[in-house]
């Protein structure tokens, strides 16, 4: 199999960090570094949260890149009501590798994708480096093969206003300025954003249930899980009345990995900029605005799948088994 290569640009966060996990297991992956840009936390917090990973998995021979520390025009608002002050769930785990993370994000992109063919990139935060990246050279750009973000809702509330999901609305005008650039630039031409929005990750919930299950598989990578994921838990009860975690970014990579995992249609799609309704994702279903679709847009997920492909590649789970076990548990909670 030939795995897809991919630079994972992100903000890591406690989802971004179960998402970095299944990317380095995944055998249909080839990670070859990670951007950090400002967003769930500081840039700097982000860039030592993704070494902690690195260092998990045993692959500090990825680098890591520092990116943009603020948006492009708005004041920067963290999450860390969300993920904690270390972003990691107030676990704070000691860093013991020697991995230093590197300056100048924007530029790595860029030679990257100048240089080497058939890259992808999966954003899991704010598009803030993104966005530079095509202010600076749209040309180089141009060459990515294929953009997956995690952002954005097309009928799903959002879950930092009424409208608006986290990363875009953290950054609204960088999210608007590439959606704009896949529109409008000519050397984007044919090329869509994949927008893995709240419509399709909030059917991805991390119960206690499932969250036993990884524990009983892999102690070690299961305790791992469940400390960064305590602090999440008790923000969903307290925020939308889960009984567990919604983990959005896995589901980004998951995607890119089997893109029949979502489903999902493909339309003109822009983000707004201003006012109360700012980082909402307009998506155009109904073709009003007669443009050129620029995104496609996911609406429906196979639970299952994900979580069958999250077990069988981070835990190393036999899959027949755990397809039973998982069918057990996702039926129960549904009834329940």
């Amino acid at each position: 199999m030939n795995a897809k290569k991919v630079i994972l640009d992100c903000d890591p966060g406690i989802d971004d960090a179960l998402a970095l996990m299944l990317a380095l297991s995944l055998p249909e992956i080839e990670v070859i570094g990670i951007t950090v840009v400002c967003g769930n936390v500081p840039v700097e917090t982000g860039a030592k949260n993704a070494l902690q990973v690195l260092q998990w998995m045993n692959r500090t021979d990825i680098p890591v890149y520092i990116g943009e520390a603020k948006p492009l025009k708005r004041p920067y608002v963290d999450a860390m009501d969300t993920h904690g002050r270390d972003g990691l769930g107030e676990s704070f785990f000691t860093l013991e590798t020697t991995q230093k993370p590197r300056t100048d994000a924007v530029s790595y992109l860029l030679d990257t994708l100048k240089s080497e063919e058939d890259v992808s990139v999966i954003a899991l935060g704010p598009m803030t480096n993104l966005a530079r990246a095509i202010q600076r050279d749209i040309q180089a750009f141009s060459r990515v093969k294929e953009l997956v973000s995690m952002g954005g809702s097309y009928k799903s509330h959002g879950n930092c206003s009424p409208v608006a999901e986290y990363n875009y609305w953290c950054d609204p005008d960088a999210a608007a300025y590439v959606y704009d650039a896949f529109s409008t630039r000519p050397e984007l031409s044919g090329k869509k954003i994949h927008m893995i929005g709240l419509d399709v990750t909030r059917k991805i919930v991390l119960t206690p249930n499932i969250l036993e299950y990884m524990k009983y598989l892999q102690p070690d990578i299961g305790e791992k899980i469940k400390s960064i994921t305590r602090f999440y838990f008790d923000f969903h009860w307290k925020q939308e009345g889960i009984i567990g975690c919604v983990i959005n970014d896995p589901l980004a990579v998951a995607y890119f990995a089997n893109h029949d995992i979502c489903q999902g249609f493909d339309a003109f799609t822009a983000v707004e900029t201003e006012g109360i309704s700012l980082g909402q994702s307009v998506v155009d279903a109904c073709g009003i605005w007669k443009r050129s679709a620029n995104a496609t847009i996911l609406t429906s997920v196979n639970v299952k799948e994900f979580f069958l492909m999250f077990f069988c590649s981070v835990l190393g789970a036999d899959r027949e088994t755990t397809d039973h076990i998982l069918s057990h548990i996702l039926t129960q909670e549904a009834i329940s």
